[in-house]
């Protein structure tokens, strides 16, 4: 079998070799004596130095022609040898009779046209900016910016017009493009961007550390932008209410009493973010309320924050995002929610439902001596009005304790003037200041 394998190839392969032996041969005869091709002499030379001399002159006349595109952003020139040709001197040669004067066929093409022109299209075409807006933690909450139509660059056209240039006198092509238009208005942007509620809340701005810790805080929070489905944590923005990131002792409420605490302050900044939320429609994941009533705000209406156990959380429920911002005045806190305005308003109330009254003792230490504070039961709620409807659910119910009190019986002595001038009033009653 294998014999007769053998003997096949060899009866194949001796014919072919034998052709390529007289094509080559045939190939390295020399040209008709008299024979031009384009004007170029090649008479008595063999067909490979025919062909040499011919293209050499074809490759000399490419000398200084070149292919310039002109796009919106660079011009691109090519020239040889990123031009190329092709030619039918093989096919003229053999047909070629002595005294003939030929004339070969040349055609020019840009080696490597598809990547080029993906390239140039790529760098010349422009995406279209949509219309945004860019909040500002100060002044204007938003600036808004127009933004601009985009171009494509048309490939299939660029690579026909080289073709063409490079088949004729090598004219100058020129990119075309087609518009790529906005798919946002800038009335949609606008309509992302509605202030949907504000909540304030006021302080005694006498009170520096406390002042400095609210506006810290609040700094921390002011222009937050919290995307649809995200949640806010208040303690993740606000971080570690300690010294050496700037916050300062005041009063805060630490088991059941008022006391003096680094942070003194912050919940009402966490508070006044807590009602701003509510009154804008946003999920509270999750919120505290003290454990003694606070000032600012009616009872069921406060939200306390303290160390890493308890936050406040926010959830946007809304499919575009929420953008919060605080203004700090000398003695007040705002919190501004702006986002898309929904069908529905909102408003809060809270109501209380008992009263705790706090125990007094007699004290003979003037310096104990304080007003005695009764403590409640409360509820809030939430308002929804929707095509002219109006829904009340409860949001919380809430304890607040009593603060005992200490009434002063002794010897009265009259008390030493202040560096004020004004006497010291020893049962005057704290503030509430956390």
């Amino acid at each position: 079998m294998f014999k007769k394998f053998l003997k096949l190839n060899i009866l194949i392969l001796v014919p072919a070799l034998f052709a390529g032996i007289i094509f080559l041969c045939g190939f390295a005869k020399t040209v008709p004596y008299g024979v031009t091709v384009n004007g170029v002499p090649v008479g008595g030379k063999t067909y490979a130095q025919a062909a040499q001399a011919v293209r050499a002159e074809i490759v000399k006349g490419l000398d200084g022609k070149t292919l310039e595109i002109a796009g919106e952003k660079s011009v691109y020139e090519f020239s040889y040898p990123e031009i190329s040709f092709k030619d039918d001197l093989r096919t003229e040669l053999k047909s070629a009779r002595r005294g003939s004067a030929l004339n070969v066929r040349v055609s020019y093409y840009l080696c490597g046209l598809n990547e080029i022109a993906r390239y140039i299209c790529a760098n010349e075409s422009v995406p279209a900016v949509e219309p945004y807006a860019v909040f500002n933690k100060l002044g204007d909450p938003f600036t808004y910016v127009e933004g601009s139509d985009g171009r494509k660059a048309d490939g299939e056209k660029l690579k026909a017009d080289i073709i063409n240039s490079l088949a004729g006198g090598f004219e100058k092509v020129t990119l075309s493009f087609d518009r790529v238009p906005r798919t946002k208005s800038m009335e949609e942007v606008r309509s992302q961007t509605c202030k949907l509620a504000s909540f304030t809340t006021r302080f005694d701005g006498s009170n520096v550390n406390r002042s400095s810790n609210i506006r810290l805080a609040a700094n921390y929070l002011s222009g937050t932008v919290l995307a649809s489905g995200k949640t806010l944590s208040f303690n993740d923005i606000v971080g570690a209410r300690v010294t050496s990131r700037g916050f300062l002792p005041a009063k805060i409420i630490e088991n059941g009493e008022f006391t003096d605490g680094v942070g003194g302050g912050v919940c009402q900044v966490s508070t006044t973010l807590y009602n701003a939320a509510l009154l804008s429609g946003l999920k509270i994941e999750e919120y505290h309320p003290h454990t003694l009533a606070v000032g600012y705000v009616p009872p069921s209406r406060d939200a306390m924050v303290s160390g890493d156990y308890y936050d406040l959380k926010i959830c946007n429920t809304d499919d575009s995002p929420v953008y919060i911002r605080a203004l700090t005045g000398k003695n007040s806190v705002t919190f501004e929610v702006y986002g898309k305005k929904g069908d529905a308003e909102y408003s809060l109330s809270s109501s209380v439902t008992e009263n705790i009254e706090a125990e007094e003792e007699i004290t003979r230490d003037p310096a104990k001596a304080r007003v005695k504070k009764d403590g409640l039961k409360s509820e809030g709620y939430l308002t929804v009005t929707r095509g002219g409807y109006k829904k009340t659910v409860l949001l919380r119910k809430d304890k607040y304790l009593p603060v005992k009190g200490f009434k002063y019986e002794g010897e009265q002595t009259e008390p030493e003037p202040q560096p004020d001038g004004q006497p010291q009033n020893p049962t005057a009653e704290p503030q509430p200041s956390p």
